[in-house]
C-alpha cells in the first residue's frame, strides 16, 4: 500500500522595495512524505528473569540457573546463539520501606538479567514467547517487529516522495500564477513508523500459544525541496 502526505509548505516572494537590485529571487519551500507499507519477517524479543535472594550472591547465582533455562528454550526454539545477546544485566540492592522514622536498610539483593533474541520465524513467535516463561522467564519486556530488507520499499517510498513534491510545486505554481524555475535546495529524512495491528490470521494460525499479531510497518521518507521562482 502506497502513500504519500504532504508535511509543509511555505511561499517567499520578493518584496517590492526601492532597493529591488539587491531582491533575491522568490522561493517556493516545500516538504512531502512517501510511504509504504510493508509486512515484518522478523521480530525481536527481550526477555530475562529477575531474583531476590538475603546476598548478591545467592541472587545472582538462583539467576544465573534460571537464565539457563532461558537460553535452552530460545535453543530449542531454533534460534542460533550469535542472535542472542545479552542486553541487561544488574545486581542491586533491596531496601526496607520508611516507617516510624526508622533508617532504612538494606534487606537483600535483586538481580536482573535480559537477552534480547531475534526470531525469524513469525509464526513460532507465540509457541517462543510460551517457551521462554515455562522455562524461567519472568520478564517479557516487549517485542519489536522489522524487515529483514527495506531498500525495495525505501527505494519506492522515495519515488513516492519525489513525486508528490514535484506534484505539489506545480499545484501551487498554477494557483499562484507564477513560473517554477530551478530546484535550489533538496534533502532528506526519515524512518519506520508502526501502523494499527490487524494481522488477525496470523493470530489464528499461533492456535493455543500466546497471540502475537505482526500488523505493518510503515517506512517513511520525507524530502524538502526549494524551487526557485521566475520573475
Amino acid at each position: 500500500m502506497f502513500r504519500a502526505l504532504i508535511l509543509a509548505s511555505a511561499l517567499t516572494l520578493p518584496a517590492a522595495t526601492a532597493f529591488a537590485q539587491d531582491d533575491e529571487p522568490g522561493r517556493l519551500s516545500l516538504s512531502a512524505t512517501g510511504e509504504v507499507n510493508v509486512t515484518p519477517d522478523m521480530a525481536t524479543v527481550q526477555s530475562g528473569v529477575v531474583t531476590e535472594a538475603r546476598s548478591a550472591s545467592e541472587a545472582l547465582n538462583a539467576n544465573s540457573q534460571a537464565m539457563n533455562g532461558v537460553f535452552s528454550a530460545l535453543s530449542r526454539a531454533g534460534i542460533d546463539r550469535q542472535d542472542i545477546q545479552t542486553s541487561n544485566l544488574q545486581i542491586n540492592p533491596v531496601w526496607s520501606n520508611y516507617s516510624n522514622g526508622e533508617e532504612r536498610r538494606i534487606t537483600g539483593y535483586r538481580a536482573t538479567n535480559t537477552v534480547t533474541a531475534r526470531v525469524d520465524e513469525l509464526d513460532s513467535l507465540g509457541a517462543t514467547i510460551d517457551a521462554l516463561v515455562s522455562s524461567g522467564a519472568n520478564q517479557i519486556q516487549g517485542v519489536t517487529f522489522g524487515v529483514e530488507d527495506d531498500s525495495a520499499a525505501r527505494r519506492q517510498a522515495r519515488l513516492n516522495a519525489v513525486a508528490e513534491l514535484r506534484e505539489t510545486a506545480n499545484l501551487y505554481a498554477d494557483a499562484l500564477g507564477v513560473e517554477l524555475g530551478g530546484l535550489l535546495e533538496f534533502s532528506e529524512s526519515g524512518g519506520f513508523r508502526p501502523q494499527p495491528v490487524s494481522s488477525f490470521a496470523r493470530m489464528e494460525s499461533l492456535d493455543s500459544a500466546t497471540p502475537v499479531a505482526a500488523g505493518q510497518l510503515t517506512i517513511s521518507v520525507t524530502i524538502n525541496g526549494v524551487y526557485a521562482i521566475e520573475d
